[in-house]
């Protein structure tokens, strides 16, 4: 039979790997796809005004 510490262990265990789990899901479909478009939109930002500056020069 399962004493109490093994049991609050158990659920000390199951809390942090759901936690774990749903930071994990926040990252992927938030925080990196803001990053990378971000990154893009900047890049792209950057060329625009490479191209300006060499048209006007």
């Amino acid at each position: 039979m399962f004493e109490f510490d093994q049991y609050l262990g158990f659920l000390a265990f199951l809390t942090i790997l759901t936690i774990g789990f749903w930071l994990m899901i926040f990252l992927l479909t938030f925080v990196v796809p803001y990053w990378l478009f971000g990154n893009i939109r900047e890049l792209l930002k950057e060329r625009r005004e490479k191209k300006r500056a060499a048209r006007q020069a």
